[in-house]
């Protein structure tokens, strides 16, 4: 029960915004613009600081549909601890929030809680992009392929620092181009 409770606990400070670590940065920036048709598809995580359900995933990844009423279908896929394991989803529904720039998004896993989605960076030719989080305790540093060039993941990490990342709580994620 007690174990229960806490995992509750901790999703809704996760839905909700709240920092599990207390923080007090300023308010995270995001990109100027999102083209929503163009960022639709596959996104593999590169690097992620895990939230709980993430631990011990591997071969993960989002993928973005556009529904008719507006909203983005999210399918996460991965596998647990192995890329052979069996592929595994988990979906959910994401509002945009900011219409000027869609570079912020609610993200539904649990009715009726929505996580806060920032896109707080995004190549000018959709290859890479990198999820934030207000609390700086989630990130999501993603690309199109299963992998990118050590420097521009360094390059990346730097920039995230400037945002109140803590870049050593960032772990890499063992990727396959066979997670789709």
């Amino acid at each position: 029960m007690i174990l229960a409770r806490s995992l509750i606990l901790m999703a809704i400070a996760f839905l909700t915004g709240c920092s599990i670590t207390g923080s007090k940065q300023p308010p995270m920036k995001t990109v100027a613009h999102v083209d929503l048709p163009r960022f639709m598809g596959a996104w593999y995580v590169i690097g992620t600081i895990p939230w709980f359900v993430e631990r011990d995933n591997v071969g993960t990844m989002d993928i973005y549909r556009m529904r008719p009423d507006g909203k983005i279908d999210i399918t996460y896929v991965f596998h647990k601890k192995e890329l052979s394991a069996k592929r595994e989803e988990m979906h959910a529904v994401g509002t945009v929030v900011d219409k000027q720039s869609n570079a912020r998004w609610g993200v539904q896993f649990l009715w009726p809680f929505q996580a806060p989605y920032l896109v707080i960076d995004l190549a000018p030719d959709y290859s890479t992009t990198v999820i934030g989080h207000p609390s700086r305790d989630l990130i999501w540093i993603m690309a199109r392929k299963p992998s990118m060039p050590e420097s521009d993941y360094q390059k990346i990490l730097s920039d995230v620092a400037k945002h109140g990342y803590d870049t050593k709580r960032i772990v890499k994620v063992p990727q396959s181009a066979k997670s789709l």
